[in-house]
């Protein structure tokens, strides 16, 4: 089903479930304040029972909805652990094919993270134009001209397949 016809099947099963539920307080009022006798109205059995059909299937799709979300959280998880695994296995693989030294892959990463100059220095306990170096080194190994141009190279990979096929 696609997403706008989800969205109205389940409008329309709150809608149903919402009428069963004003039906029986509706029913409940009138018992209690005996109005069912002042207007003469007869016993409901029937429509009752018709009602109580309408809440056991609205029981029962939501119960499958809420078992179809579930699966696809756990799906979407479960990407999300392979996307993260992923994305690590890929940055490891361009720092050994840019032959990044080790303190170049330390500031890589925390430039990739988003750290400004000044942090990475104040992690790293250097100084900001020893940073300002390895990230130039870093920046002319790969092949780009900046902090930006390097993310996009691994979103760029990552995104080559799509992590949730569409329609899920």
């Amino acid at each position: 089903m696609t997403e706008p016809g989800r969205h109205i099947s389940l409008f329309a099963l709150f809608t149903l479930q919402a009428f069963c539920v004003l039906f029986f307080l509706g029913d409940a009022v009138a018992d209690v304040m005996g109005w069912e006798q002042a207007l003469g109205v007869k016993d409901t059995d029937l429509f009752e029972y018709l009602v109580v059909i309408a809440l056991i299937l609205g029981l029962v799709l939501t119960g499958l909805e809420i078992r179809k979300i579930l699966r696809r959280q756990q799906r979407m998880e479960h990407q999300i652990k392979a996307a993260s695994g992923a994305f690590s296995d890929l940055l490891r693989e361009h720092f050994e094919t840019w032959s990044l030294t080790e303190a170049e892959r330390d500031v890589a990463l925390l430039a990739i993270k988003g750290l400004p100059v000044a942090e990475i220095a104040r992690v790293r306990e250097t100084k900001e134009g020893t940073v300002k170096a390895q990230c130039n080194a870093i920046y002319r190994k790969a092949g780009v001209n900046g902090r930006t141009q390097l993310l996009s190279l691994f979103v760029e990979d990552l995104m080559a397949e799509s992590l949730i096929p569409a329609g899920h």
